[in-house]
């Protein structure tokens, strides 16, 4: 009976130090440098506008559909870019509907974009990110646009494209991946020099 005792309070011991440990102390320790660290990106990547406003954060998409602005992947989260309901389609490769709207989407493109019938359009600018938040687009994407933006705009091709490069971020660990356009980030930029 005494070792069962012993036991039972070795346990109850136990517990509350792997309590304390691993439900305060580690996450508070991460959280913290975190914070000394990484801070924007442990914030949220908030990104603020000329008013120091907050606009958005650089990890989530939005929509765009002013033809002032580069626009942004589809998205199927929720009513679109709605980071509470964050999903894709979730429609496979042979389905009709997919096929249909693809179809649909790659026409609508090319007409907002003013772009000959025989322009291939990038998978992005027509299919959604498995989450439908993706804030990238890539660069094909956002060069078959600058035409469109430049010219609603008024500035010259050579200024947008020199905005793509600035809100363009490399491969993760320069390795992985494909370089991709924020498009928050890149309409921002072209609304500071609308007000320049």
């Amino acid at each position: 009976m005494k070792t069962f005792i012993n036991d039972t309070i070795t346990s109850i011991l136990a517990t509350i130090v792997f309590a304390l440990v691993l439900c305060g102390l580690y996450p508070l320790v991460v959280w913290g440098a975190g914070q000394l660290l990484f801070s924007h990106q442990a914030n949220g990547g908030l990104i603020e506008n000329a008013d120091q406003k907050i606009v958005g954060s650089e990890w989530l998409g939005q929509n765009f559909t002013s033809p002032k602005y580069f626009h942004p992947r589809p998205s199927a989260a929720g009513t679109g870019y709605d980071a509470a309901n964050s999903s894709g389609t979730n429609l496979g490769p042979t389905s009709q509907k997919l096929i249909d709207s693809v179809k649909a989407a790659v026409e609508q493109y090319r007409k907002e974009n003013n772009l000959p019938n025989e322009t291939l359009v990038p998978v992005d600018a027509v299919t959604s990110s498995g989450s439908g938040l993706d804030p990238h687009i890539s660069e094909k994407n956002a060069a078959l646009q600058v035409t469109r933006v430049a010219k609603e705009r008024g500035l010259g091709e050579d200024v947008v494209k020199g905005e793509i490069v600035k809100a363009t971020d490399g491969r993760s660990l320069g390795i992985l991946g494909e370089p991709g356009v924020n498009v928050l980030k890149l309409n921002l930029a072209l609304d500071k020099l609308a007000t320049k």
